[in-house]
């Protein structure tokens, strides 16, 4: 996973609450093991017409919305199953980052797994972002993770919360195993420091 400092790119809104990770990735996508290629099953039910066409209508199919890699959602963003493949296949697709007024606590932990940051935000600020690229579909934002704030167009910066030992993977680029393996010297001189007793056996 790649270090996480600073995300500045252009964002889009999907303004609906609840979605699910059944809306993001359909459950026929979860027969792979890889998370390459998930991309083409991202919101398939909304991003596709019956045809097969791309809807002209959804906010991700939109010409201004090209290149989008924040992805800014109502709340509860990610409830339903536990699903990693709703996770991997939003960072397949581009995005680096979800910027919600809450999430499901599982889709959070996924997210975090994997360096898809969830950015928790105010509802107030959620309503203003939402306003803000209806009014500029062309809307950069820029994500401090050491500062945990979200800088918006008009230059003000907000704070969004995360627990210190996420943040420190994230900005380390590790993931829980990766934290572990680099505690090994550690671990090792604290087991030097204390032996396990030897065990004897009773015999009756």
């Amino acid at each position: 996973m790649q270090p996480i400092s600073t995300i500045t790119g252009k964002a889009v809104t999907l303004p609906i609450e609840n979605i699910d990770t059944d809306q993001i990735i359909p459950a026929r996508f979860l027969k792979v093991t890889d998370k390459s290629g998930l991309a083409v099953g991202l919101f398939e039910a909304w991003r596709y017409l019956p045809d097969g066409t791309l809807n002209p209508d959804f906010p991700l199919n939109r010409p201004e919305a090209a290149g989008a890699t924040i992805l800014i959602s109502g709340r509860n963003f990610g409830c339903g199953s536990s699903r990693e493949h709703a996770p991997w296949a939003l960072q397949d697709y581009g995005f680096h980052a979800v910027i919600a007024p809450s999430f499901a606590d599982i889709f959070r932990s996924n997210a975090l797994k994997i360096g898809l940051l969830p950015v928790t935000v105010e509802q107030s600020i959620y309503d203003e972002l939402v306003i803000m690229y209806a009014n500029d579909p062309h809307m950069v934002l820029t994500i401090d993770l050491s500062a945990q704030t979200v800088t918006l167009p008009d230059g003000r910066q907000v704070h969004f919360p995360i627990d210190a030992f996420s943040k420190y993977c994230l900005l380390h680029g590790v993931d829980q195993l990766g934290f572990l393996l680099q505690q090994e010297a550690a671990i090792a001189a604290y087991e030097t420091t204390h032996p396990q007793p030897v065990r004897t056996t009773t015999r009756r």
